[in-house]
């Protein structure tokens, strides 16, 4: 498959980030639009950083929004500063949220960063206008593939037992220039990813201990999931699942067990002829979705 895609190239230059102090973590963050207008911040996943969302950033801007997307704990540019428990990652969002001057946000996460915005759905209600998720069940789906021995599922999160070892992963990873990390994204996004935007993340990738950084967040989730799924989190706010298939990581299946823990009701919408990059693979489509869904009173 060609490496080219039929859209003008977008790189860090054209847009703005800057240094935000909020409680106890400098966080580096990308934003656009009009100050004063309804928030929408873009929580980015693994392996990736606020680059991610350059389709979403554009389009939520020009279409009246503030947007602001951050790289999360220990990505990129953002401090790397333990611990990286999920509690952690939660409050680090509802801090950002309030450090840019809002008491209330339309909260948008993909994958890692999606996981991270179900639980600041269920945990912090309050400061949630409207909840989207993409390519990422809700956590209690976890406790429910092992409860079950949905091998299927069990099968494509293979990577994320091999992440428990110590020091392995790091080697395995930057390995012949993040041979698999780059190839993961091309694989997330059929639809083709250049040469020029995987260099973006190849330089995050290199950053000394950033590797180490993302991959605490699979370790330390494990440390704490029974405390975590202890806890209620149904979510009680407006919340829409948009899902890219085929997804090589995660099951349809998932997707549809996370209706159960939204109370009133989850939408799902889901993208074929995708992948699990969802938003940069079809950001059009996801553009769409995203602004009729947050526009809508």
């Amino acid at each position: 498959m060609s490496e080219t895609i039929p859209r003008p190239l977008l790189l860090p230059a054209d847009f703005q980030g800057e240094m935000i102090t909020t409680e106890r973590l400098r966080m580096h963050v990308v934003q656009e639009g009009e100050e004063g207008a309804p928030l929408v911040v873009l929580l980015h996943g693994f392996p990736e950083l606020w680059y991610s969302w350059r389709w979403q950033i554009k389009a939520l801007a020009a279409a009246g929004f503030r947007v602001a997307a951050p790289d999360l704990r220990g990505y990129n540019l953002t401090e790397r500063r333990p611990p990286y428990d999920p509690f952690t990652l939660t409050k680090d969002v509802v801090n950002l949220i309030r450090a840019l001057g809002y008491e209330q946000a339309h909260v948008v996460g993909h994958d890692w960063g999606g996981l991270i915005a179900w639980l600041v759905g269920a945990l912090y209600p309050e400061v949630v206008n409207k909840l989207t998720i993409l390519n990422v069940p809700h956590p209690s789906v976890v406790s429910e593939v092992l409860r079950r021995l949905f091998l299927k599922q069990i099968g494509r999160s293979w990577y994320a037992f091999f992440f428990q070892l110590p020091r392995l992963p790091e080697r395995a990873l930057a390995r012949n220039n993040f041979r698999a990390l780059a190839g993961g994204l091309r694989r997330g996004t059929p639809n083709g990813i250049s040469k020029a935007e995987l260099n973006v993340f190849r330089e995050a990738w290199a950053q000394e201990g950033s590797l180490s950084a993302a991959l605490n967040y699979y370790r330390q989730f494990f440390r704490h999931a029974r405390a975590l799924l202890r806890r209620d989190l149904t979510i009680r706010v407006p919340t829409r699942l948009i899902w890219g298939e085929p997804d090589f990581a995660l099951t349809k299946e998932t997707a549809e067990w996370s209706r159960r823990y939204v109370r009133d009701g989850l939408q799902i919408d889901y993208i074929p002829n995708s992948g699990h990059f969802v938003q940069q693979d079809q950001p059009e489509r996801v553009n769409e979705l995203l602004i009729a869904w947050l526009r809508d009173a």
